[in-house]
């Protein structure tokens, strides 16, 4: 045993000094736990999104599209407009190693996608669906892909899948940022 410790042994006595030494151990472990948690490089680079951007579709449809950080900083809020159709909401969250989200589609149901693959250059996140909630059959519509990808820090492009009676229909949008 070092001489630190012998010193503090017979400072603290022997009980108090192994209970110092359990507390010292806890407040590593938890500080190292809170400093390393919701670091997920997908979600920091999602996180670079908030501010208001405005798109077109490959029809040439208006888009615009919002993003704001909630629940301190651990979700990001997605509010995406297509022409006049009625605003639908993602939810960007960790979960674990992945990147989670849920879509709040203008179909009424509730598409839950996750992170599988992130390209090695960090410029494309592509969510994969898990599961929908709401779904009046396993024919109906829902979203069931989302790729994200990043030109620069001005520019991104988003690529729905929509899925329905088997058969697959893409939609792709070009954003432009109009305000940090």
């Amino acid at each position: 045993m070092g001489k630190w410790a012998e010193t503090n042994r017979k400072f603290f006595g022997e009980k108090d000094f192994l209970k110092w030494i359990v507390v010292v151990l806890m407040a590593v472990v938890l500080s190292a736990g809170i400093s390393f948690a919701g670091i997920l490089p997908e979600f920091e680079k999602m996180k670079l999104l908030v501010g208001e951007w405005k798109g077109t579709s490959m029809d040439g449809k208006p888009a615009t599209v919002a993003y704001t950080l909630v629940s301190d900083n651990s979700a990001l809020m997605e509010r995406l407009a297509m022409g006049g159709d009625s605003e639908m909401v993602t939810m960007y969250h960790p979960d674990g190693e992945h990147l989670m989200m849920t879509h709040y589609c203008s179909a009424h149901n509730q598409p839950r996608m996750r992170t599988n693959a992130v390209d090695a250059g960090g410029s494309n996140i592509t969510f994969d669906l898990v599961d929908v909630t709401n779904l009046s059959s396993p024919d109906a519509g829902h979203m069931r892909r989302l790729v994200v990808t990043f030109t620069d820090n001005d520019h991104f492009t988003q690529e729905w899948t929509w899925t329905q009676q088997g058969k697959d229909m893409t939609v792709i949008i070009h954003f432009e940022r109009i305000s940090p």
